[in-house]
């Protein structure tokens, strides 16, 4: 944390100076975060740990859970058929083809032949 404290003085030194620029002053930030964030870590894995070892100990004693003193949800019924929200597509009733479209599309094909060869 020490190091971190230092290195964001020597950033916030450096935005002060003539040539200094916002990014600087985003270290000056930033380092700080850097120094605290190993210190969160263990904090958090320290209360994870003395989480699990209160359930191991909860559990060894035979006392019951938090969670089983929740009422368990109802089960959902599954429907014997499948629902059905959309129609399906159906081929358009006419088939009038556009001839520029059908050219691009032997265009297409041919080269996709061209291709398989």
């Amino acid at each position: 944390m020490v190091v971190c404290c230092g290195l964001a003085y020597w950033q916030w030194e450096r935005f002060s100076a003539a040539g200094g620029s916002f990014q600087n002053l985003g270290y000056v930030f930033q380092w700080p975060l850097f120094g605290l964030f190993p210190a969160f870590m263990v904090w958090r894995i320290r209360r994870l740990d003395a989480r699990r070892k209160a359930e191991e100990a909860a559990a060894a004693a035979g006392a019951p859970d938090d969670a089983a003193d929740e009422a368990v949800p109802e089960p959902v019924p599954v429907p014997s058929r499948p629902v059905v929200t959309v129609e399906p597509v159906r081929a358009p009733a006419h088939d009038d083809e556009d001839d520029e479209l059908a050219a691009y599309n032997r265009m297409l094909a041919a080269l996709n032949a061209r291709d398989q060869r």
